[in-house]
């Protein structure tokens, strides 16, 4: 059965997007896009809220986003190959291939993707992880930390939520990102 793996860009102070919701600090370069990518090659089901869903689809929707970067075409490739689970209350419909549309997001409804998955599965958006990590269901942390403080957002981790985690990895970047991956030991409830 495959992991859940919760990954997610992050600003050194914690968060995912500023106050205004910008991530533009967290695009990387060819070199991290690539990693990424080669990351993916076990991830055979991404798990999205509707924003995050909204925000990827265009690596299906938008034929010129192949043709950003040797790069991005690889990622646009590995990213509709894979299977795609929204979990929304308020979207009506998916509009990419291999998209389906649940609309509560639970520990069942998590095991049940995991059981149908052939390979690891993701969960992405700091929102969907939180309650993903708050319900115990997220076996991987992965964090693409960034040169960058933003002074408040939309924080990476949810409020009273606390890791035992195990560092598995960790890889620096030339343009100073840095990827750390962890193991999650057991989630400890603090509020």
């Amino acid at each position: 059965m495959g992991k859940v793996i919760y990954s997610v860009a992050s600003s050194l102070d914690g968060y995912n997007s500023d106050a205004q919701g910008d991530f533009s600090w967290a695009v990387p370069d060819e070199a991290v896009v690539a990693a990424l990518t080669a990351d993916l090659a076990p991830v055979s089901t991404y798990l999205y809220g509707r924003r995050m869903y909204e925000t990827m689809a265009v690596w299906e929707t938008d034929p010129t986003a192949p043709t950003w970067s040797p790069q991005s075409a690889h990622f646009a490739d590995t990213w509709k190959r894979a299977d795609k689970v929204v979990f929304s209350s308020s979207l009506d419909r998916t509009w990419t291939e291999r998209t389906r549309l649940e609309r509560e997001f639970t520990a069942e409804a998590v095991e049940r993707a995991r059981s149908a998955a052939p390979g690891d599965l993701t969960v992405e958006g700091p929102t969907l992880a939180g309650t993903a990590l708050l319900l115990g269901v997220v076996d991987v942390v992965e964090l693409l930390l960034c040169p960058v403080t933003v002074g408040g957002g939309t924080p990476v981790f949810p409020d009273g939520l606390s890791l035992d985690l195990r560092l598995v990895r960790q890889r620096r970047f030339d343009n100073g990102m840095v990827q750390l991956t962890y193991d999650v030991d057991r989630p400890r409830h603090t509020g």
